[in-house]
């Protein structure tokens, strides 16, 4: 059989059975091309790459025929998808309106650019749970938040197309955070040659700044907030969300993660040997790689070992812009430090390494490879470090509000036994609604007013100095959650050998 039929067949062959990574590059022929695992939901399923192409081009002709390339995005894909618009999760079928701020490729094409628009609607409102009701009473919160889920099913490209879509949304994120690690070069080699009494006096120090720096920033961003536009609006919004009974709403830009539940197909494209020639090729050192966590790692879960699978999100290219690794192809690294969360607010921490590159071909190459960035929820109170290792922090105002609430059960608990000509023993108005809004909010401010009793202060903000105490003191402290679908920021260092 000639080597045009051959290659003729061969093309066919990677035509029909593209793969997430596929195997597509002029090359010596292979005989065998290992399984490997891809995320389906929670579980894994094997998929088996398609072979390479067979024959060497060793004439003009075969070295210009056009290698086809499917255009499939796999089942497990993630849309980022932002709200446009206030929606009231009010009953089932709410209408969602969206779209993707990450562009999606389909090996090196982006299929589904940034700014397609997205639609889809509130499929179910479960009921507060009994306990999470009762608690929210005691804080005077009498319309606890509803947990709720979505569905996007309708998609729309820039260019005017309309797709239906199946998809499987994990819980919005109201505010999200872009967390870097990577030091700079040259902070990095100055603290090579320090000795440890001097890095210790300078831990210190960052300590301090980094506290003083907190709280300048919370200041900033408070200024900020009263400066942006709608201002008497979003002072609605606060004593609504203040009130003991209200609406619950999908803020505007409120973020969702929407996993495809099937494949959908955008067709084929085609590149030249030429244009491939470098695909498979290991990125130089401090590569920064753009991919998102398969799957979430907790650190009130994992253990030292516990694996950890990363998929490209973006294609990377050389200098001389030849593709080297298309999207899709993952980095397998493992957790080399976990701390979970314990009482006496400790936080917990935790550390991840990723030690292989699935290159196209389906070989593993070993490489190092740190977290230097990743987006996760405001309220998840995240820090990265020089390393890349995360940890739950906690908010220096924690001091501020245990103390405010300590002071005030002091001042509404001292009788004003001096004033003998002061005839309301109930106290100041100002105390008590202090007192009231320390326990329960704006409602019980209202009630500590509207009582005109000094043991009705007491025991309000006695429950709020108490509750401060346990929450900010003595509770669990916060666990590190790398959420599934995570977008990371993963930055090779220096190459390993080829594995054998």
């Amino acid at each position: 059989m000639s080597k045009t039929v051959l290659a003729t067949l061969a093309a066919a062959l990677v035509y029909f059975l593209g793969s997430n990574c596929p195997a597509q590059t002029s090359g010596q022929r292979r005989t065998s091309i290992p399984c490997s695992e891809q995320p389906a939901g929670k579980q894994f399923r094997l998929v088996c790459p398609v072979p390479g192409f067979l024959p060497v081009p060793d004439d003009d002709e075969d070295a210009a025929a056009a290698i086809p390339i499917v255009l499939k995005l796999p089942e497990g894909t993630a849309l980022r998808i932002a709200m446009d618009e206030r929606t009231r999760v009010g009953h089932i079928g709410e209408i969602l309106r969206g779209h993707v701020v990450e562009t999606v490729y389909a090996f090196d094409e982006p299929v589904i650019p940034e700014g397609s628009t997205v639609t889809g609607r509130v499929t179910e409102v479960l009921p507060v749970p009994k306990l999470q009701r009762v608690q929210a009473y005691f804080n005077g919160d009498f319309s606890p938040l509803r947990q709720y889920r979505v569905s996007f099913d309708h998609l729309t490209l820039p260019d005017g197309r309309e797709l239906a879509i199946e998809t499987a949304v994990a819980p919005a994120v109201s505010e999200v955070v872009h967390l870097v690690s990577k030091p700079s070069a040259d902070k990095d080699e100055e603290k090579k040659h320090r000795k440890g009494a001097a890095r210790a006096v300078d831990a210190a120090r960052q300590q301090v700044k980094a506290g003083v720096q907190e709280a300048n920033d919370s200041a900033h961003q408070a200024a900020a907030e009263i400066r942006k536009p709608e201002k008497i609006s979003r002072l609605k919004q606060f004593f609504v969300s203040q009130s003991p009974y209200r609406r619950q709403y999908i803020a505007a830009g409120t973020r969702f993660s929407a996993s495809l539940t099937g494949e959908m197909d955008f067709g084929s494209d085609s590149h030249s040997h030429e244009e491939l020639a470098s695909l498979g090729t290991l990125p130089l050192a401090n590569t920064v790689l753009h991919a998102r966590l398969v799957l979430e790692v907790s650190s009130a879960t994992a253990t030292r070992g516990t694996p950890v699978v990363a998929e490209l999100t973006e294609p990377v290219y050389s200098t001389d812009h030849h593709l080297l690794l298309p999207s899709g192809c993952r980095l397998i690294g493992q957790v080399v430090e976990a701390r979970p969360a314990r009482y006496l607010h400790r936080n917990g921490e935790l550390r991840v390494i990723f030690e292989h590159l699935e290159l196209p071909e389906g070989n593993l190459q070993e490489v190092q490879g740190t977290v230097e960035g990743i987006e996760v929820s405001r309220a998840a109170h995240m820090k990265l470090d020089e390393e890349g290792g995360a940890r739950a922090t906690d908010s220096k105002m924690r001091y501020l509000s245990t103390g405010a609430a300590l002071l005030m059960a002091v001042a509404v608990a001292h009788t004003d036994v001096d004033r003998a000509a002061v005839e309301d023993s109930s106290g100041d108005p100002a105390v008590r609604a202090g007192a009231g809004a320390s326990g329960f909010g704006l409602i019980g401010a209202v009630i500590g007013l509207a009582s005109r009793s000094n043991v009705v202060s007491i025991a309000f903000s006695a429950y709020g100095a108490s509750t401060s105490i346990y929450t900010n003191f003595l509770s669990r402290g916060r666990e590190v959650v790398l959420p599934k679908n995570a977008p990371l920021e993963i930055g090779l260092g220096t190459r390993h050998p080829s594995a054998h």
